[in-house]
């Protein structure tokens, strides 16, 4: 394993700060429309799921990287705030799936044009980062092992 440089280790740090900054940002815009973050993220998972609209609890528990009984308990605080509606399924009774109600998609869309308009502002630095990370590995050599 390669050793890691002191420069290497301040382009980490520096990278983490702008992701937190950025995190930041999205948890400070969130809240300016009533949202926690996670109620943001939820709406985003549910939007941005490939090819649907909508999704089941479990995919909810499994994009937002949480258990199935606290996305239940997101997708039922949504639903509160008009933001969410259940869906039954076509083909299986016992599957609901939950999508954003016309006034989710438009709290959505809001946090989405600021959001992109933040990564577009950090994109330089952002892309400063990764290349300087990506030029530290090429240069910094990899010792190679022998295998006995």
């Amino acid at each position: 394993m390669a050793r890691i440089t002191q420069s290497e280790y301040e382009t980490l740090a520096a990278f983490r700060y702008a992701l937190r900054q950025f995190l930041h940002f999205s948890e400070d815009v969130a809240q300016s429309v009533g949202l926690t973050p996670q109620q943001h993220q939820a709406l985003l998972s549910i939007k941005g799921f490939p090819g649907r609209d909508r999704i089941t609890i479990t995919e909810l528990a499994e994009q937002m990287q949480i258990q199935h009984q606290s996305a239940v308990g997101l997708a039922d605080r949504l639903m509160v705030q008009g933001l969410l509606v259940r869906e039954p399924s076509f083909t299986d009774r016992r599957q609901v799936y939950v999508a954003l109600s016309s006034k989710g998609l438009a709290i959505l869309e809001r946090l989405s044009a600021v959001h992109k308009e933040e990564l577009r502002r950090m994109l330089p630095q952002l892309q400063q980062l990764i290349e300087q990370l990506s030029a530290d590995e090429i240069s910094t050599p990899i010792p190679l092992t022998k295998k006995t």
